[in-house]
């Protein structure tokens, strides 16, 4: 039989966890995207605290003594992971969060087979009702997750720092990671061809490093100069240069910058459509990559955040096509 006291201390960790969790929702709440979102965070938030008063109860009813200390720990959590994540892009914040969730679901699981190994009724409905709210959250934060791998944008907005943090990493990543490509190429083929190897990859090395220090010296101008400006000169070098992967990359920040003009849309005569007709449209589209553009297109231009819930809800239902979630 389970003794009260590891009833206790589960329910106890519970408490913290979901004190973490409660804080971390109401963080997220000034990230959404669209008023929908922002109103489902603002409930799961409400519901997180309504979860710390259930908790708390079945602690008082078992003998447990009243803890002001759990709840403060719960929050400086919170606090510390949303103070440490403005270093991270906002894809590993949201695996943290997909984590914290995974944990809390199988504590609830732990905690539903103990209850009713030890013939608590009370606790096990509890437990029940907890597995059903973090399975839920898990499912939501992995749909999150695969909008943001199949090209975003997310349901969350990455903060300033965060978005400094993804952009930089990439921008940095970028020529090294041409060079890298390039010379393997080489040396394979090189490798392939014989003998030759040797004088072929040092021509070809040397290009390389021409070609990613032009690139490089084109993606210093993006930190410096006007962004959109130097963006597109970086993607002419690109192309002068015959880069196309990276000139195609560069054409991707500049049209996630919404940089991009109506005829580059997938829907034609976009600007003169209603936002019905809109949303009707983007329901056809079953590439994520249109499906973004149109989003970045409308935030940048015309913010109607009726024409930007219909097309994310669109983006959330590739995306849990893509996990294998059914609508």
């Amino acid at each position: 039989m389970t003794d009260t006291a590891t009833l206790i201390a589960q329910l106890r960790a519970l408490l913290v966890l979901t004190q973490t969790e409660e804080q971390i929702a109401r963080i997220r709440v000034a990230q959404a995207r669209t008023d929908a979102v922002r109103r489902e965070l603002q409930q799961n938030a409400d519901h997180a605290a309504e979860r710390t008063t259930a908790i708390a109860e079945q602690v008082r009813r078992l003998g447990g003594m009243t803890d002001v200390v759990t709840p403060a720990l719960g929050r400086l959590g919170a606090l510390v992971k949303a103070t440490l994540e403005q270093a991270e892009p906002i894809d590993e914040a949201l695996l943290q969060d997909l984590q914290l969730e995974h944990q809390l679901l199988d504590r609830a699981t732990y905690l539903k087979v103990l209850a009713q190994a030890a013939e608590q009724p009370a606790v096990h409905d509890l437990a029940e009702r907890l597995v059903a709210a973090h399975s839920a959250t898990v499912e939501w934060l992995t749909v999150v997750l695969a909008e943001q791998a199949l090209g975003g944008p997310a349901a969350l907005r990455a903060t300033p720092f965060q978005r400094v943090a993804g952009g930089a990493s990439k921008l940095a990543n970028l020529p090294v990671r041409f060079a890298a490509d390039t010379v393997n190429r080489a040396v394979d083929t090189a490798q392939h061809a014989g003998g030759q190897a040797g004088g072929a990859v040092n021509g070809v090395v040397g290009d390389v490093v021409g070609r990613a220090t032009a690139l490089t010296g084109a993606v210093r101008e993006t930190l410096t100069v006007g962004r959109v400006a130097s963006l597109r000169r970086a993607e002419r070098i690109a192309q002068r240069e015959g880069n196309s992967g990276t000139a195609e990359a560069v054409a991707a920040t500049r049209r996630e910058l919404g940089d991009l003009t109506a005829d580059e849309l997938p829907i034609k005569g976009y600007d003169s459509m209603s936002t019905a007709q809109i949303a009707k449209a983007v329901r056809e589209l079953d590439d994520p990559q249109q499906v973004n553009t149109i989003i970045r297109y409308e935030e940048a231009h015309k913010a109607r955040s009726s024409v930007v819930s219909a097309t994310q809800t669109r983006l959330a239902a590739l995306a849990k096509e893509a996990v294998g979630i059914p609508e």
